[in-house]
């Protein structure tokens, strides 16, 4: 069980960082997010595997620990939110730009006219 979790993480954190090495925003995102899915289950597995195992402390009993997916559960939250600021930023970046790349050569040169401008008529 171990190493079919390890291959799990392993496979999403290769897949999260090709997708962020990407040159269009929705893959950035989409392995940002791949990425936050590698390190939850990372940390959820950090409490060890334990089957059949009790969420509550009993006497002489084994339990599972609460603190991991408490951890878990925050990250979720703090992903998700993130994840929208992520993509309402791509968006306006697409709409200013007209083009969703993210490489920093300079593509002014063709770059095509300005869709916001252009609807309050403010095109150079």
């Amino acid at each position: 069980m171990e190493v079919l979790i390890a291959i799990a993480i392993g496979t999403l954190t290769a897949c999260g960082i090709y997708l962020m090495l990407r040159a269009r925003t929705f893959p950035v995102i989409l392995g940002l997010s791949l990425l936050s899915y590698a390190v939850n289950l990372f940390i959820f597995i950090s409490s060890r595997i334990r089957l059949n195992a009790a969420p509550l402390i009993t006497e002489g009993g084994q339990y599972s620990d609460p603190l991991p997916q408490a951890l878990v559960l925050t990250a979720i939250v703090i992903s998700f939110g993130m994840t929208a600021v992520l993509v309402i930023m791509a968006l306006g970046g697409y709409l200013t730009s007209g083009h969703d790349r993210i490489d920093t050569e300079d593509q002014h040169a063709d770059r095509p006219e300005d869709p916001i401008a252009r609807q309050i008529g403010d095109q150079p």
